[in-house]
């Protein structure tokens, strides 16, 4: 998003407005996605349900599925499939990154790497930090050693999804999706069966 907006300004002042107007169009999708998102966590948790968080995975896995099947369609049909490819892809990302700001309670985001990028520098910043012996105790400077491992490892699962995502685009093409969509699903299943066994025991 932050590469979209930019462009928006960029374009609008290269004269190019309906360039300007596909960014407005794919930001809006990826909010769109996350007050999705954020319903369907916040109606979960009014029906107090175990799956709360499963339900935004559950409908990332269809669009996901869709967006496999929809991309089969785009060298012939460009003109339709492409904005609507996008503007789909803007919407699960946006969906994605509600739904784990929402659990982590604001400290990650998934869909970008900034953020993760400057926590890391901050606990480094504090692990490299010397503290002075006359220092008072609740002055001292420690590094979040948890977090830096746990930023470090979004950092690198970022990076090895990148990577398997483009070889699998490149061997299999936008199918590639698929099993992605079906691990969504095997995740966001034993919540949902929790549910489903409590609601039948209710009845």
């Amino acid at each position: 998003m932050t590469g979209i907006v930019s462009l928006m300004g960029d374009n609008l002042a290269l004269g190019e407005v309906g360039l300007a107007l596909a960014g407005l169009a794919s930001l809006l999708c990826f909010l769109c996605g996350a007050a999705t998102s954020a319903i369907l966590i916040n109606w979960g948790r009014r029906l107090r349900l175990r799956s709360h968080y499963a339900l935004p995975l559950v409908l990332e896995a269809i669009l996901l599925v869709g967006f496999g099947l929809l991309g089969s369609n785009l060298e012939r049909h460009r003109l339709l499939t492409v904005p609507a490819t996008i503007g789909l892809l803007c919407f699960v990302m946006g969906l994605q990154n509600a739904m784990v700001t929402k659990i982590s309670r604001a400290e990650i985001r998934t869909t970008h790497v900034t953020g993760i990028v400057t926590d890391i520098g901050i606990e480094l910043g504090k692990l490299c930090y010397m503290n002075l012996r006359r220092e008072h105790h609740d002055q001292l400077v420690k590094a979040d050693r948890r977090k830096l491992s746990l930023l470090a490892s979004l950092l690198c699962s970022f990076f090895a999804g990148g990577l398997f995502g483009a070889i699998g685009f490149k061997l299999i093409g936008f199918v590639a999706t698929i099993p992605l969509a079906l691990g969504l699903l095997m995740l966001a299943i034993v919540p949902l069966a929790d549910d489903i066994a409590r609601q039948h025991r209710a009845q």
